[in-house]
């Protein structure tokens, strides 16, 4: 970024000002952002008069952009933190947003993958079906021979639609129920 913000709130303020997504309430989230947490930047006095609703929303965002650059760098940047915060969308839309994100190299860009918590590639239903098979051995071994022999036929019915090894498994399961 070798752009300060205050440049940079320079060449955003054109499309911060014809943006339809900021509306009167989104503006004064910011204003009182700025307000609340950095008094320094803008003051009640100041976020009173920007907040009025008699001026239409374009000219008081407009005056509150002139006033940012004014201050200097730090207040550009606490805007752009507010703005991030409220209005993500808005946010990375930005016209110095977009350019910072086209220039990077599109190879290293498309080498590096969002940080997921993934286990394994397999998804969920790959679980589902670890947890199904993990539960009803369970169930098989907590219930029994004894109890499980009335009900070995609904076993082997059950194993029509599993993977080939735990199909085998209970099949064999009821077929020595069915011996005894």
């Amino acid at each position: 970024m070798g752009d300060s913000f205050r440049e940079q709130l320079l060449e955003d303020t054109a499309f911060l000002r014809a943006e339809q997504r900021l509306d009167t309430e989104l503006v004064d989230k910011l204003i009182l952002q700025l307000n609340r947490i950095y008094p320094q930047i803008l003051s009640d006095k100041e976020a009173t008069r920007f907040r009025n609703l008699d001026v239409p929303t374009s000219v008081r965002l407009g005056e509150l952009l002139t006033h940012l650059q004014g201050k200097g760098d730090e207040a550009c940047r606490e805007f752009y933190r507010a703005l991030h915060l409220h209005v993500e969308d808005v946010y990375y839309s930005l016209p110095t947003r977009l350019r910072l994100r086209d220039s990077s190299n599109p190879l290293t860009r498309s080498q590096i993958r969002p940080e997921r918590n993934v286990l394994n590639e397999r998804g969920p239903l790959f679980f589902l079906g670890c947890f199904g098979f993990a539960a009803g051995m369970a169930f098989l071994y907590y219930c029994g021979e004894a109890k499980v022999s009335g009900g070995s036929r609904a076993l082997g019915m059950a194993a029509l639609g599993l993977k080939r090894k735990a199909q085998e498994v209970l099949i064999w399961y009821t077929e020595e129920g069915m011996m005894k």
